[in-house]
């Protein structure tokens, strides 16, 4: 068209940056951007609209924003791009802000803005601001569109409120595939095995065709509940479907089976892979070789994971610690100095519970809030209980070369703990005690929290990295399997 000496126009561009958009051609959409400033077309709505979009969904932040910003009008494609874009990049607090000045600019707004906004509360667990954006929601009548609703679903199962969940999905008239796989995914964070089977099964019957993150919503409920041969049923009906295993269905089953104690099974599957094993799945084994002790195969497995190069920063601790409980404490050493030289930092294990319109936030050891002395107290109390309840700490989660006092302080005093014991203290006793996690939590404090709320009379919820584990008179809804 170029070559024809023809113009592109207000139609033209915004197809070309969708393009660029689609196949991540940041440089060609930064040809074509230079295009529309020469021609003229860059004070468009429509043109600088869809500039922002392709440049939000390349990631390239800093860019949208200037756009977004030099434009002389906006309508709804800008403002959502831009939310959109600084959802996708981590960016929560950027993408609320502007949500929030569209509203008092009196700009419309739609599902999929809406659906990007509750998307950031649902990754920061922010519950009652979720529940304050469906009530907006409610109000515009956008509750009934499956894009909202799938992140509605995934908003109240990650804080812990699948009731909820439920309820939104029942009242969604048409659903997406997308709003049935976090449906799926979220009964089994939330250890529903059966409904996530079930809905499957819905989902089938509706003509609705189950896509890859279906089968990794139901081979991950398979994966928590122990349930080898169904597992293995699902992994092969995907290529009924018609899709492909990939790296990450491969995972899932190396982790139902190496949670299920059958490590050679996994070995063997890892094998037989048609594609290099790459760190999620040589992580899955070394997981289930933690689970089940065998620490000879997890050093094997351990060396494996280094050769593969650059690995992440929880790779790193998750090798150190199974080098540490194999006895291999020099190389466990090595692992975390190869961490620093790297220049990596260990993620810090924190919890925090939602009190009011705020988070509380705690790290082991934490001294540092300001009811600190109160929260203490009331976590010396709750042991003193425990311990005549029948509750013994278990200190070889501490995988490190210290004298027994000091693995007993180091475990009393993780951040749940803490976050319980200050939910105790501030969450009134008909509602029940919400903590999250940015880690898997530890066995003891498993064990701990179970007698916690058996001498509290207490519900408490924890999300960790991996699901979510309802305590409630000394039981947890994961049968300690997790």
């Amino acid at each position: 068209m170029l070559a024809a000496s023809l113009r592109p126009d207000d139609h033209i561009y915004p197809s070309v940056t969708k393009s660029c958009a689609i196949l991540n051609r940041i440089d060609v959409g930064q040809s074509v951007h230079c295009l529309a400033l020469k021609t003229g077309f860059h004070v468009d709505v429509f043109v600088a609209s869809s500039v922002v979009d392709m440049y939000a969904k390349c990631g390239q932040m800093s860019n949208a924003r200037n756009m977004f910003d030099e434009m002389p009008h906006r309508n709804v494609v800008s403002w959502s791009g831009m939310i959109s874009g600084y959802t996708q990049a981590g960016e929560g607090e950027e993408a609320l802000l502007l949500f929030k000045q569209a509203l008092l600019e009196d700009f419309d707004v739609n599902d999929f803005t809406f659906s990007s906004v509750v998307r950031v509360c649902g990754s920061w667990t922010l519950l009652e601001l979720g529940r304050q954006i469906h009530g907006f929601c409610f109000k515009t009548s956008f509750d009934s569109s499956s894009f909202v609703g799938s992140s509605l679903v995934s908003l109240y199962s990650k804080c812990g409120v699948i009731e909820e969940a439920y309820r939104v999905f029942d009242e969604v008239p048409v659903r997406n595939v997308g709003m049935w796989n976090a449906m799926m995914i979220a009964c089994a964070q939330h250890v529903h095995t059966k409904k996530t089977f079930d809905l499957f099964k819905q989902m089938e019957s509706s003509g609705m065709k189950p896509n890859f993150i279906t089968f990794l919503c139901v081979l991950y409920a398979c994966s928590h509940a122990g349930l080898v041969e169904k597992g293995h049923h699902y992994f092969q009906l995907m290529k009924e479907y018609g899709i492909e295993p990939g790296e990450m269905h491969y995972a899932s089953l190396v982790d139902l089976l190496g949670r299920a104690g059958k490590l050679q099974d996994a070995v063997i599957v890892i094998e037989g892979m048609p594609i290099e094993p790459t760190e999620s799945v040589l992580g899955a084994l070394l997981t289930g070789c933690r689970l089940h002790g065998n620490t000879e195969l997890a050093a094997s497995v351990a060396d494996k994971i280094f050769k593969l190069g650059s690995v992440s920063s929880g790779m790193h601790v998750l090798v150190s610690n199974a080098y540490a409980a194999a006895g291999r404490f020099e190389e466990a050493a090595k692992a975390r100095k190869r961490l620093r030289d790297l220049g990596v930092k260990k993620e810090t294990g924190l919890s925090w519970v939602e009190e009011g319109n705020k988070i509380q936030t705690f790290a082991a050891g934490d001294r540092t809030h300001m009811r600190t002395k109160e929260i203490y107290q009331k976590l010396e109390e709750l042991e003193d209980e425990m311990e005549r309840a029948g509750y013994v700490a278990d200190t070889s989660f501490v995988l490190r070369e210290v004298n027994n006092e000091e693995k007993n302080q180091t475990i009393r005093y993780h951040s749940e703990r803490l976050a319980v014991a200050f939910g105790l203290l501030t969450i009134p006793p008909d509602r029940p005690i919400r903590i999250m996690k940015n880690l898997r939590i530890c066995g003891d404090c498993h064990t701990a929290i179970k007698f916690m709320s058996k001498c509290s009379g207490r519900v408490i919820v924890v999300r960790d990295n991996n699901r979510f584990h309802r305590f409630e008179d000394g039981k947890c809804t994961c049968g300690d399997y997790w």
